[in-house]
């Protein structure tokens, strides 16, 4: 009896050994991180930072060399069209000689000549505005016939909006010209005989607007043609951005914009004005060359944006997002959840406990995620960089 027991404990004892070899013998699965394929918006901008300036902006120069009054005007103070901003007085008595009367009566035909030439371009400017309003009702038309795209529509809208503001910007340029010969006829005036030249010679400001900047501030010299101070509309605001070539290309006029990080809480809203037609050379942080060109973009504004543009003023720094593409009901995966194979993409998915290859079919990506064209379905569970481990068929195990 004694040896049955003891022969019992001994096949025990090699039971429990054999089974313990066993376990130790099982294949392991590999951990991985896994995430699932799931569907929803999707949107690819183009990121870069911006900044703000006015968009007409008038410097306010010396007509003549002599001394300047002390300005008092500061930053921010609002002026009206032809109001003196600044006096100029001689700094010697001048005799009165035919050069100098000659110089002035040169610089007032001159001024004259740029008036009717800033008349001429408002004509063009209406002529231009108008065949864009046309091109634009007729591009929606053949949109509403399915006979257009919605982005010739986008394009043809776009194009109108410039068309008009340019007749804008046209007139302020006239009536910068006309106050120039305001000016100048004032200035020639001023040295007629008789003239009281010891009132000094005023300048005005061309257009109505804001003091932005204030570059000759003290009493003292100034030459002919220096700069005085700039004067511009600080409502009429808009924001350049500067961008890589290869990215500027997909911008498209009338593309729409979040601006962030201005300083508020929410987004304001823009839209692309246009792209500049010439590029230039940029030093990265890095050092290195970059091609790169200005995206000028418009202020949309809105009530839910709590007057956030007219808290921005001039030069002040902002980070936009330009929209490049979006749906609202896409396929997506992680960035890291897809791979190279061959010239093709792959992901492995989770099936069965194992890591089954699968090639997949990609479209954009906005940095984090991937559009899954074809290859997986929502609610694939699918593996997070998969390492050299991860072969297809191996056996995983998620990690929490």
């Amino acid at each position: 009896m004694k040896k049955k027991r003891k022969w019992i404990v001994r096949g025990a004892i090699v039971g429990v050994a054999a089974l313990a070899l066993g376990l130790a013998l099982m294949p392991r699965g590999v951990p991985v991180d896994v995430t699932e394929a799931t569907r929803g918006p999707m949107r690819v901008t183009a990121d870069g930072l911006g900044q703000t300036r006015v968009r007409d902006r008038f410097v306010v120069t010396a007509p003549v060399s002599g001394h300047l009054q002390r300005i008092t005007l500061r930053a921010g103070d609002p002026v009206a069209a032809g109001q003196v901003v600044a006096t100029l007085e001689p700094a010697a008595p001048m005799p009165l000689d035919a050069r100098t009367r000659a110089e002035a009566q040169a610089r007032l035909a001159a001024a004259k000549a740029l008036a009717a030439e800033a008349r001429s371009a408002i004509d063009a400017a209406r002529i231009a505005a108008d065949q864009a309003v046309r091109e634009r009702d007729r591009i929606e038309s053949l949109f509403q016939g399915a006979t257009a795209t919605l982005r010739d529509v986008e394009a043809a809208r776009a194009e109108a909006d410039v068309r008009t503001k340019a007749v804008r910007q046209a007139e302020q340029a006239a009536e910068a010209a006309r106050r120039q010969v305001d000016a100048t006829a004032a200035l020639l005036a001023h040295f007629e005989p008789g003239a009281d030249t010891t009132t000094g010679v005023p300048v005005p400001s061309p257009t109505a607007g804001t003091v932005l900047r204030v570059v000759q501030e003290s009493a003292g010299p100034v030459a002919a043609g220096m700069p005085l101070m700039e004067v511009g509309d600080p409502a009429s605001l808009e924001v350049i951005v500067d961008l890589p070539t290869p990215l500027a290309v997909q911008v498209a006029p009338g593309a729409a914009v979040e601006v962030t990080r201005w300083g508020g809480t929410a987004p304001l809203a823009g839209k692309v004005r246009h792209v500049e037609p010439s590029g230039f050379t940029k030093i990265s942080a890095l050092g290195v060359e970059e091609q790169r060109v200005l995206v000028v973009i418009d202020p949309v504004r809105s009530g839910t944006d709590d007057g956030g543009w007219d808290r921005l003023g001039d030069g002040f720094r902002t980070e936009t997002a330009i929209v490049l593409w979006q749906s609202d009901d896409v396929l997506t995966v992680p960035e890291g959840a897809v791979f190279r194979e061959g010239d093709g993409w792959a992901a492995f998915a989770v099936r069965d406990g194992r890591a089954a290859q699968t090639t997949v079919a990609v479209g954009h990506r906005d940095g984090r995620n991937v559009e899954v064209l074809d290859g997986l379905a929502a609610g694939d569970t699918v593996v997070l960089f998969p390492g050299d481990r991860v072969t297809a068929g191996v056996r995983v195990k998620t990690t929490p």
